[in-house]
């Protein structure tokens, strides 16, 4: 049974293959890469239909086949001219601004703080700086952050903190990837970025609170080595919609909640515009007693697992790592049942040795020295 984690990081190399293909006029590679991510995320949502994101994977695949489609069609298209501009007499304008943008996820998460293990530090400074105003803003007179960065490792809950949130101030969730957002196309980049913050304004000023957060942000805010006019210009919009919303004669609940693994690759101008950045560091002890609890919560265990020793083995491994770990053991008990013929049957309970058995096998997703990274990177920006 291959790992979420595993799923979620090669779909999101394959997004990304595509975006730097079809920066590149490379359609046709950008079309097999896009289709390959489609596969990764189809993985997920079939294998794991329960798993907290699997909602907003289910409509980013759809998105992605929209992107197909018009990959193909712009790998049919013909140049206009000498130069890297094409015309699409049949592209549309994209809508008006009071429906979300065709690249943008819209859909509330069903996840909640509660759902989430640990993170104590990083709830608080969330619910301080967007819970808090969005219920009381007579209290910020001298305004409130409306820019955060998540980063840390992989699979430690950036993107279940910033789906919860929407939950905590019964607001919108617009999830955007940067493979929907960026484009080669000339002045359509920058286009979606002014549609993206201006339907957001229109729903805050209706009264409805609005997260916008952006996946492996990076790879639109990074640091590059060359760009070409029309990255350019994405990131120059971005930056004038962010200085926008944190105006503080702006009274509108607009946040932007960025989630990065690799802060270090951010251009600076833009970690100054996210006046928290906020470590998700691996889970400690007492979060992974938790975590197994909640996993193993509709499960049968057997007398000799100890939780709490199974927490201390765990040391190192990330929030993802630890709910693969239990399905894996879960799923030993299943196939027993599937080897014996005993298909009507019940499953024996797990035991201790089920769960050593596995991290024999299975070593931490993320390597230590990696950690050290994100430390000195902390020490530089954090602001929490």
């Amino acid at each position: 049974m291959r790992a979420v984690p595993y799923l979620e990081g090669s779909a999101k190399k394959y997004a990304l293959a595509a975006v730097d293909a079809e920066k590149r006029g490379d359609y046709e590679a950008a079309i097999v890469n896009l289709n390959k991510a489609i596969e990764y995320l189809t993985e997920i949502v079939r294998n794991y239909p329960d798993y907290p994101l699997a909602h907003i994977y289910r409509r980013l695949i759809a998105q992605y086949r929209r992107k197909v489609k018009d990959l193909e069609k712009k790998a049919r298209m013909i140049p206009a001219s000498g130069d890297e501009v094409y015309v699409d007499t049949q592209e549309k304008d994209g809508g008006g601004e009071d429906e979300a943008p065709e690249f943008v996820l819209k859909e509330k998460p069903s996840v909640t703080f509660d759902d989430i293990a640990g993170l104590e530090e990083a709830k608080k400074a969330i619910r301080e700086a967007i819970v808090f105003p969005v219920k009381r803003p007579d209290l910020f007179p001298l305004g409130w952050p409306r820019g955060i960065l998540l980063y840390g490792p992989p699979g430690t809950g950036k993107t279940m903190l910033a789906s919860a949130v929407a939950n905590e101030i019964d607001g919108e969730f617009l999830y955007v990837d940067a493979a929907n957002i960026m484009s080669k196309w000339l002045g359509e980049g920058e286009k979606n970025v002014k549609k993206l913050f201006n339907y957001a304004r229109n729903k805050a000023k209706e009264g409805k609170p609005v997260v916008i957060f952006i996946d492996e942000v990076d790879a639109l805010l990074g640091v590059h080595g060359s760009e070409v006019g029309g990255e350019v210009r994405v990131r120059n919009q971005f930056l004038k919609e962010m200085d926008g919303i944190q105006d503080k004669g702006s009274r509108l609940h607009v946040y932007v909640i960025a989630a990065t693994n690799k802060p270090w690759k951010l251009d600076e101008p833009f970690i100054r515009r996210f006046q928290k950045r906020i470590y998700v560091p691996l889970p400690s002890r007492e979060t992974r007693k938790r975590m197994l609890e909640m996993y193993t919560r509709k499960l049968r265990l057997a007398g000799d697992v100890d939780l709490d020793r199974l927490a201390e083995m765990l040391e190192g491994y990330t929030g993802s790592d630890i709910a693969d770990i239990v399905r894996e053991a879960y799923m030993a008990t299943v196939r027993e049942l599937f080897e014996k013929g005993k298909v009507d049957g019940e499953p024996r309970p797990i035991t201790m040795s089920d769960f050593q058995e596995i991290l024999r096998r299975r070593r931490p997703s993320v390597d230590h020295r990696l950690l050290k990274t994100y430390e000195e990177w902390t020490e530089r920006f954090a602001a929490v």
